[in-house]
């Protein structure tokens, strides 16, 4: 985890040893966490893992039952009415006025924040505009897809100009290219300064964020940059080697015995490939290729990084968390 500033208004939110036991074991425990103001932290994680439970507590809508949660330099509990403002966030499920249009539901969500009709229709057309719903905004809630029932929450969120959006598993169930979408729409959230904390059980959807919180039973496994987690997950970085097959058994053996290789494994399904686990991929392709052409008279076909998909990088994370916990309980 990042090392918390003395200035903690460098930060959106803190939490130390932050837990809401629910009793029976069932919970969030010692979660630590320093979220830097101006990013999207994604939390991924399998359905039950602690997620919404997190996120209620940087809202407040949960305290804690040990540790500390700070958001915005204050524990979220004791927000004012106006402080509540500085949050915006959208719930798993829909829940907007399905019998109301687009339009009036937005209205309907700025009266509650107290914005006055003109405030309100300058407001409305912009976020509008943003989420690609301007030419339904005169749809009934209830007429409109899951893509842009979420698109109109999204909206929802932001009328209010909050400086911290929470979004729980805000592209569940949606297809690909409006998952993309509503991506972009964080994205470009994030390069107007806004901070973003986003639950999702797509684990692929780690690439788009700055940090990376890895939930398993309750618990942050770790917190980094999307490629600070292959780096944990790989234990280093892969270099993807071809060579022909007749000589693969003998460019393995000769790799997995030079000191910078942490360790090589054959690629699955495909006879004539290695991956090559070193700690920096494009430094080490040159002397590979150098090493094997001069040593055993092989010439690759193939040598590049090997960049793992999130779902590889979240299974070896969580088999390496299970190793971890064996060997504590052999000792």
């Amino acid at each position: 985890m990042e090392k918390m500033d003395a200035n903690v208004n460098k930060y959106a939110v803190i939490m130390k040893k932050a837990s809401h036991d629910f009793g029976g074991g069932a919970g969030v425990f010692d979660l630590d966490l320093a979220l830097p103001a101006g990013s999207i932290l994604g939390v991924i994680g399998p359905s039950g893992c602690g997620k919404t439970t997190m996120i209620r507590m940087v809202n407040g809508i949960l305290g804690t039952t040990s540790g500390e949660v700070l958001v915005l330099d204050k524990d979220p509990i004791r927000f004012t009415a106006n402080e509540k403002t500085k949050i915006g966030y959208i719930p798993q499920h829909f829940v907007l006025y399905p019998n109301l249009n687009v339009q009036e539901n937005m209205h309907f969500i700025g009266g509650i924040f107290g914005m006055n009709n003109s405030e309100r229709k300058d407001k409305i057309q912009s976020l509008l505009e943003f989420v690609d719903l301007i030419d339904a905004q005169k749809r009934l809630a209830r007429k409109l897809s899951g893509g842009m029932q979420r698109r109109l929450m999204l909206a929802g969120a932001l009328l209010h100009t909050p400086d911290l959006l929470i979004a729980d598993e805000p592209t569940a169930g949606i297809d690909p290219i409006l998952r993309a979408r509503i991506w972009e729409n964080f994205r470009a959230l994030r390069d107007q300064g806004k901070t973003l904390i986003v639950t999702t059980q797509y684990v692929g959807e780690a690439a788009y964020c700055d940090k990376v919180a890895v939930m398993r039973k309750g618990r942050l496994i770790t917190v980094d940059t999307p490629q600070g987690l292959q780096h944990q997950a790989m234990g280093g970085e892969a270099v993807h080697i071809e060579v022909d097959s007749s000589q693969i058994k003998d460019a393995m053996q000769f790799l997995i015995g030079l000191p910078q290789v942490a360790r090589v494994d054959p690629v699955p399904d495909k006879p004539n490939s290695l991956y090559v686990f070193v700690e920096n991929a494009s430094k080490a392709i040159p002397m590979l290729l150098s090493q094997l052409k001069e040593s055993e008279g092989i010439t690759p076909t193939i040598a590049e990084p090997y960049l793992p998909p999130f779902d590889e990088v979240f299974v070896r994370l969580i088999q390496r968390v299970e190793e971890d916990l064996a060997m504590e309980r052999i000792q």
